[in-house]
């Protein structure tokens, strides 16, 4: 799981990204205030719809995040998927709201 500092995202809380690896839900990105935590905020689906599945985020920063999902939807799925392997590739690819 790769944390994404507020400055590479323009979020203001960090937003936890990863690969399936044996999930058995479907993408889904964590959000949290802190970055290295294991206290996530709210965990949010990637799709069919973007929804907090777990947790709680308020209506203001799930829409600012629902944003940046939308901006990075193809990448964050092609990372969840593993057509995106590593990483540092998946950054190169996100963009900043």
């Amino acid at each position: 799981m790769a944390n994404l500092r507020p400055a590479r995202t323009g979020l203001p809380f960090v937003v936890f990204i990863s690969q399936r690896a044996g999930a058995r839900h479907d993408a889904r990105v964590k959000v949290s205030w802190q970055p290295n935590t294991a206290q996530f905020v709210a965990s949010v689906s990637l799709r069919p719809e973007v929804e907090v599945k777990e947790g709680h985020l308020d209506q203001n920063n799930l829409d600012l995040l629902r944003q940046w999902i939308e901006l990075n939807h193809t990448h964050l799925i092609d990372f969840w998927e593993g057509r995106i392997e590593y990483t540092e590739d998946v950054l190169e690819r996100l963009q900043s709201i």
